[in-house]
């Protein structure tokens, strides 16, 4: 592929090498010093052991000198990679300039907002910067909604990940991720997406986003479903956390066609499938429609800095000044750093690199699919992939400790993944968009010899 000479020396050439089983020595100390004096709350060391020493590209190495292939990404917040020359530059300028200015204008302010419109449909011409995580970005298009519409429900859709705040978590569907907690922001309600490889509502998988929108329809048209009418629906175009499921492009088209039918406003979440991942700039973009409303984060910092943002269209921009702010909304170096790496995305065509090598990969993985007993189904768009691993493929029992095997194994022979699903038992990819086809590859290689070796012992 054209781009992966390209991206060839943004990486570490000779990964994976693996000099001690991880968690060596150097890090053992380190996760134990970690143990004794962080939350108990840590999850990303439990599940791949290891203390980190630096990154390149698609690859990071350990303080015990193991070199990894990253197919994690920092749950997709690297599309870069780690350390990009050209992004990390842009950030260096930055430092020595300014670094905080709240919402007041400046030249790099302005340039980011350019970058950003130059990729986003023009209907969505209007931007706010929150606070720097993906979470505040969902937190601010809610309030943008309910304070436009009156209307103060929301609906959003089972298997949907968007956030860990109050208002972002009570849109998360994952139970586990609220036990104990109490009352969240009431007012939100599940319906349905379609996953069609555990369709919900039974019957042809093809017909499974069908019935799912017409579902969404019922319940916005009937008053006798339960549902107030909401100011919003919420969606992940390309759901992440719950497993890299892909609806069909028509679902979409639909969901759109049902908020404007009664009047709702639809917000896509792209925190995790925008900027490049799914093969377009935003994931929406493949279904040819235009949510009201886009939240965005992780990849917007160029190689990690912390920033969050949503597009809206003009007709909702009816906040008074000071009716939502956020000290952190003025980040600089986080700016310089997103405008940076969006620009060298158009540039460099790095979604067009994203849809072409996760198409192939994803063709490799179908054919361990069909050769094995474990992994019920590969799947994906773009470098949003997802292995769902299975205890046997005629009954579907999903098979969280399989999954995890898989990424304890995968990890030990040098590549990173991680987990996530509805039951835990898909094992997710979410590489850097640069990622070279050679790195890729032999990742993928890892991942599919260690699922063959697993199902040796089913």
């Amino acid at each position: 592929m054209q781009n992966s000479e390209k991206f060839a020396q943004l990486s570490i050439e000779d990964a994976p090498l693996i000099k001690v089983t991880p968690p060596g020595p150097q890090s053992r100390e380190i996760l134990e010093y970690q143990e004794k004096n962080e939350s108990s709350a840590i999850s990303y060391a439990r599940g791949m052991p290891m203390a980190l020493k630096r990154g390149k590209g698609a690859t990071l190495e350990d303080v015990d000198g193991n070199i990894y292939i990253d197919m994690f990404g920092g749950a997709g917040v690297m599309a870069l990679g780690h350390g990009h020359p050209e992004v990390l530059a842009a950030a260096h300028e930055q430092i020595d300039e300014i670094t905080h200015t709240l919402d007041i204008p400046s030249p790099t302010r302005k340039n980011l907002v350019s970058v950003l419109k130059s990729i986003l449909p023009s209907q969505l011409s209007r931007l706010f910067f929150g606070g720097p995580t993906g979470s505040d970005a969902v937190e601010q298009a809610l309030k943008l909604a309910k304070f436009n519409t009156g209307r103060y429900n929301i609906i959003a859709f089972e298997g949907g990940y968007h956030g860990m705040t109050g208002g972002a978590l009570a849109l998360t569907s994952d139970a586990g991720h609220k036990e104990g907690l109490g009352p969240l922001v009431p007012g939100v309600q599940f319906v349905p997406y379609p996953y069609t490889y555990r369709n919900p509502f039974g019957g042809p998988e093809e017909e499974c986003d069908l019935r799912c929108a017409e579902y969404l329809d019922h319940v916005l048209e009937d008053s006798h479903s339960g549902f107030m009418k909401p100011a919003a629906v919420i969606l992940e175009p390309v759901q992440g956390e719950g497993g890299s499921i892909v609806p069909p492009e028509r679902f979409l088209q639909n969901v759109r066609k049902i908020c404007d039918k009664h009047g709702v406003l639809l917000i896509c979440d792209e925190i995790q499938s925008g900027l490049g991942r799914t093969g377009k700039m935003f994931a929406f973009e493949h279904s040819g429609i235009v949510p009201d409303i886009v939240t965005m984060s992780k990849a917007l910092g160029g190689v990690g800095f912390p920033i969050s943002a949503i597009a809206y269209r003009e007709e909702l921009n009816t906040w008074p000044a000071g009716k939502t702010i956020g000290t952190f909304r003025g980040n600089m170096v986080a700016f310089a750093a997103g405008a940076k790496a969006l620009s060298y995305m158009v540039e460099h065509n790095v979604p067009e690199h994203a849809a072409k090598l996760g198409k192939i990969l994803l063709e490799e993985l179908k054919k361990v699919e069909k050769d094995s007993k474990i992994l019920g189904e590969a799947r994906g768009k773009g470098l949003m992939l997802g292995l769902e691993m299975v205890k046997d493929r005629e009954t579907k029992e999903p098979a969280p400790e399989i999954a995890r095997e898989v990424r304890k194994l995968a990890h030990q022979r040098g590549v990173m993944i991680e987990v996530g699903g509805h039951y835990g038992n898909v094992a997710r990819l979410l590489p850097p968009l640069i990622i070279t086809e050679k790195l890729a590859f032999k990742g993928a290689e890892i991942i599919s010899d260690v699922i063959r070796d697993i199902e040796k012992k089913y």
